[in-house]
This record gives C-alpha cells, structure tokens and sequence, in this order.
C-alpha cells in the first residue's frame, strides 16, 4: 500500500505588506530586505483570522481538487507552531469547521517549518499501516502574531498562510521514500520561548533568531538529508524534476540547490511573494506549482525542510 496526493489548495490573507510598508514601520529598506532573503511582500491574517481559518480555506481548495466529500477524510494532521488556542487543537477545530463527523483521529505537528515534511512522512506511515485511506494534511500559520517589531532583523522574514494536501491510499507508488531529523542541541538558534503560567505569558513569546548560525546549519543538514535519503534507496539527484525546499531564504535555496547540483530552473520559489510561512511555506508552494502546470504526471518532486529545534527532513513523490 502506497500514498499518493490526489488534491492541493492553499490561502493567502488579503492583507499584503511590501518592504516599502515596512519601511514605515521598522529602520529597514525594500533593498536590504530583498538582498538578504529575496522577500518582496508577505500576507498578514486579519485581525479576526486564527489559524484554522485559513487552514479551512486551503483545506476546501484540496478537498476540491481531489474531488472527495469532507467526510470521506479519516484522519487530519495540522503542522502549526501558532495554533488557534493552548488546546483543543487546531485539527480539532478544523474538522468541526469542515463539518466532519465520522470520528476519524485529528491532531497537531509542532516542529516549526520542519512541521509539513514531518505530518506527510506521518500521514504516509498511517496509510501504509492501513489505519488511515483519506488523510488531509495541512500546514498553517500566523506567524506575524508572535513578531517582535523592534527586532529588524526578523520581523521583515515572516508572514502568514496555508497549504493543505490530500493524500489517499493507493496501489501506485506516490511517497517513495522520507527521511527525518531533530538535533535538540540546537534550539537555541531559533526559538519563541514565552509560555503561559497561572494565565500570565512568561518570558519573551517572539521569534529569536541567530540569522547567520540558522544559514549555515541549513545549508549542510539539507543537503546531507537529501543526499541520505537519495543514497538510502539507491537513487541519484538526475531523477530529481523539481525541488521544492521550505521557502525561508533565496541565499539557503540556491546554495542548497548548489550543493545538491541542481540547476535553480528546477526550484519552486516563492519566498519573494509568500515571505517565509514556516510550516505552511512547502504547501502554498506546491499548490502554485500544481496550479500553473509545472508539475506533471510521473515527475518526482523533493521536498525539503528545516526549522526551530533544530527539526529536519526530506520527502521525494512521484507525482
């Protein structure tokens, strides 16, 4: 038994920054923003938008798209590190906004923007465990709700979305093969450390970020993983047809794809319009590159991500 993505959606709030908007809101300029990360804009959630809200609207673009009732979807994972309450969770409150009633299990993945690569490679092992035939996987975001806009250097990274997959049972390969990774030596790199005690938020709930530490950790843990997961099942990078890493960075993603020998024609990017969305960010991009007919029939697609943690992984399909 195999799984395979049937259908793809995604979510953008309405609400767009450029780098000329945050020009008047923090000492930065569209220049400096660009030249380090390759952002142009990014969405931000209206105020009366929480996470599952877009999660629900990316999820009834896939559910669309695979051509499936909402009911027909056994098991919901969520990939979020800013869900909508402390509990129950957000695929919890997704599968009662999609009206699902069937009593299938629904759960959250907290491992930052590693968090989508981790819920497929989770997704996958139900379906081939036959515990799960029709599993909506989504990644989601509201990260703009924990920036610190004193902070320059990473207020001007971030911005929010969803992207959903359904991924259903099937007797054809379409996930090959995952390999996943967590160094927790290395969480002090990137973090949000606020907590709640006695219902009073402790310590300082931002991100936190060593940019240069995070740049070089990336680049050598998402080639190495991809290089194991290639080596492991005896494939080479020739079969690779598109790369679609975690869009944090354009410097990480073409030295990546450097390293890996792939050319950045092969490389879905849309880190310059979507910002970094953490776990929604491979998603959203996905969903573009379906939707324009990049991706075709019998291609393979590697997705690869890293995130706070540090958590890491890569995932190859055949479309």
């Amino acid at each position: 038994m195999y799984s395979r993505i049937t259908g793809t959606g995604s979510y953008l709030p309405t609400k767009t920054l450029s780098n000329y908007d945050l020009e008047k809101i923090v000492e930065t300029s569209h220049d400096w923003i660009v030249s380090r990360s390759g952002i142009h804009e990014r969405h931000f959630a209206a105020d009366h938008e929480s996470t599952s809200d877009l999660a629900l609207q990316a999820s009834l673009r896939a559910i669309a798209a695979a051509g499936i009732a909402a009911d027909d979807i056994d098991l919901i994972i969520v990939a979020t590190t800013t869900p909508d309450q402390i509990f129950p969770s957000t695929a919890c409150i997704l599968q009662d906004k999609l009206g699902i009633t069937n009593g299938g299990p629904a759960f959250d993945m907290q491992a930052v923007c590693g968090g989508f690569v981790y819920a497929m490679n989770t997704a996958d092992m139900y379906i081939r465990a036959g515990q799960a035939r029709t599993v909506l996987v989504v990644g989601a975001e509201v990260l703009s709700r924990i920036l610190d806009w004193q902070d320059r250097t990473t207020c001007v990274l971030f911005g929010d979305g969803a992207g959903a997959v359904i991924l259903q049972a099937s007797t054809t390969p379409g996930i090959i093969a995952a390999k996943l990774h967590a160094d927790g030596r290395q969480r002090g790199m990137l973090k949000a450390e606020g907590n709640i005690r006695n219902g009073v938020i402790q310590g300082d709930p931002s991100i936190k970020m060593d940019g240069q530490a995070v740049f070089k950790f990336a680049v050598n843990m998402l080639s190495k993983v991809v290089e194991e997961l290639l080596e492991e099942n005896k494939l080479s990078e020739t079969l690779i047809d598109w790369l679609i890493p975690h869009q944090a960075n354009i410097r990480i993603m073409e030295a990546t794809a450097k390293k890996l020998g792939l050319s950045m024609d092969k490389v879905v990017v849309t880190v310059g319009q979507h910002g970094n969305t953490s776990a929604a960010s491979i998603p959203l991009a996905l969903d573009v590159a379906v939707r324009d007919g990049r991706i075709k029939k019998d291609q393979h697609i590697l997705l690869e991500a890293i995130g706070g943690g540090f958590t890491w992984g890569a995932l190859l399909i055949k479309w």
